[in-house]
C-alpha cells in the first residue's frame, strides 16, 4: 500500500518522507470546492506554487503531487505552472468526460497524472477514459464528492454498497493502478481504519490519503512530533495492508459484510440526524 500525505510545510514533508510517505500531495483546487463541501470537514487549503517551490527544492525520494482545480479555460495554464514550479504529477478532480481527461494530458506531456474519479459519470465513462492513460498514469476514487454525487449520506456508504467492485475490475483489466478515499489510524474511528484497508486489499487498490488524523492539524513539525508517533502510525497501516494481503477470501468477505453493517448504523444516525 502506497500513500498520500497532504502538506505544505517542508520540515513536515521530509519528516513524512522520512517515515515512508510515498507521495507528498499539495492541494491547489479552490474552484467550486467550497460549494460542494463547505457542510463537511474535509480539506479546504489553498496552496500556491511558491508553496510547491519550497517542497520542491526539499524532497529527495517522495514524489511530489499537485491537485489542479476541475477542468477549465485554464486548466493547460495551472498544469504549465505547476511543471515549472516542480510538481513531478498532477491531479485532476472533477472530471466527468474522456474530451476533458484528453485535453489534460495533452497539456500534461510526459508529466505522469492521477485523475480523481469523484462524480457518477466519470465513473461510468471509466472503460473510455483508461486507453488515454499511460503506464505511469493512475487512478483515485474521491469518496466525499462521489458520495455528495450520489446524494449518499456517508461518504463510505461507496464501499458499503459495492459500488467500486465494478470500477475496480476495469481497471485491473486494464493494468491501471489505483486508489481509494483515505483512510485514519489503525485502532481509531467510528468505521475502523483496518477495516477500509480490507476493502482496499479486497479491491486491489494501491493507494490511500493519509486522513488528517496522521497529523491532527499540526502547525509545525514539533506540534506533530508532540501529538503523533508518525512513523510508527504508518508502518502500523502497512503492516496492517500486508496481513489483509494474505488474508483468504473468506475473510475478505466477511470483512465487508462487517464494514456493510457499521456503515449501515453510522448512516441511519446522520440521516436522523437531518431529518
Amino acid at each position: 500500500m502506497k500513500t498520500y500525505f497532504i502538506t505544505v510545510d517542508p520540515d513536515i514533508a521530509l519528516y513524512a518522507e522520512q517515515c515512508g510517505v510515498t507521495t507528498i500531495f499539495v492541494d491547489m483546487e479552490t474552484r467550486g470546492k467550497a460549494e460542494r463541501q463547505g457542510h463537511l470537514d474535509t480539506h479546504k487549503a489553498a496552496h500556491t506554487l511558491g508553496d510547491v517551490e519550497r517542497l520542491a527544492s526539499c524532497l529527495s525520494r517522495a514524489e511530489l503531487m499537485v491537485r489542479i482545480n476541475p477542468p477549465w479555460e485554464g486548466t493547460a495554464g495551472e498544469v504549465t505552472a505547476a511543471v515549472a514550479a516542480g510538481a513531478e504529477r498532477l491531479m485532476l478532480p472533477m472530471f466527468t468526460t474522456q474530451t476533458e481527461v484528453a485535453l489534460f494530458k495533452r497539456a500534461c506531456g510526459p508529466t505522469p497524472v492521477a485523475l480523481l474519479v469523484e462524480t457518477a459519470a466519470a465513473m461510468a465513462r471509466l472503460p473510455a477514459i483508461l486507453p488515454l492513460l499511460g503506464r505511469e498514469d493512475r487512478i483515485h476514487f474521491g469518496l466525499n464528492d462521489l458520495s455528495i454525487d450520489m446524494k449518499l449520506a456517508f461518504l463510505f456508504e461507496v464501499l458499503a454498497g459495492r459500488l467500486l467492485d465494478g470500477p475496480a475490475a476495469i481497471c485491473r483489466a486494464a493494468g491501471v493502478s489505483f486508489g481509494i478515499g483515505g483512510v485514519g489510524r489503525i485502532g481509531h474511528g467510528d468505521l475502523p481504519a483496518d477495516c477500509i484497508l480490507g476493502e482496499h486489499i479486497r479491491l486491489g487498490s494501491d493507494w490511500v490519503i493519509l486522513s488528517r488524523a496522521f497529523h491532527r492539524g499540526a502547525a509545525s513539525l514539533a506540534a506533530l512530533r508532540e501529538s503523533i508517533d508518525l512513523q510508527r502510525e504508518i508502518q502500523a497501516l502497512l503492516q496492517k495492508a500486508i496481513d489483509w494481503q494474505t488474508a483468504a477470501p473468506e475473510a475478505h468477505e466477511a470483512n465487508q459484510a462487517v464494514l456493510a453493517d457499521r456503515v449501515a448504523a453510522i448512516t441511519r444516525k446522520e440521516v436522523a440526524a437531518n431529518e
